[in-house]
């Protein structure tokens, strides 16, 4: 009897993405998306909040300075929140005398083989 040897982890986020997906990679696919964006909201509140408190500005100062509501500017640096504009954030870098730059970083590179149609040009995520 041959009994295989599985590697033991004691990282929390590897336990919970296979309890959670069970294996299965279209799960695991569809979860590793949904982290990201939640990390991504998270990383977008916090720069927000931080840049603001750098800048020695209350919630309402930022929100009278982009032309916005208090509870906007508390909506826009909640990690939950995931409706970022690019006008708003150019707005709020104007305002805390910085600038934005936005980067799409990723695995995606040129094939001949299975093609997305993105402004006339074909990629393939790898």
């Amino acid at each position: 009897m041959h009994i295989k040897n599985k590697e033991k982890t004691t990282d929390a986020v590897a336990i919970l993405k296979k309890r959670i997906t069970k294996g299965n990679p279209k799960k695991l696919a569809k979860l590793e998306k949904e982290l990201e964006q939640e990390r991504m909201a998270l990383q977008i509140g916090q720069t927000i909040y931080d840049l603001r408190k750098k800048a020695k500005l209350t919630q309402q100062e930022l929100a009278d300075m982009v032309g916005t509501k208090k509870s906007a500017i508390i909506r826009l640096e909640d990690a939950d929140y995931g409706g970022h504009s690019i006008s708003m954030l150019l707005k709020i870098a104007v305002a805390v005398g910085t600038r934005l730059e936005v980067k799409f970083v990723g695995k995606t590179t040129r094939k001949k083989t299975t093609k997305k149609k993105v402004n006339d040009r074909a990629y393939t995520r790898v």
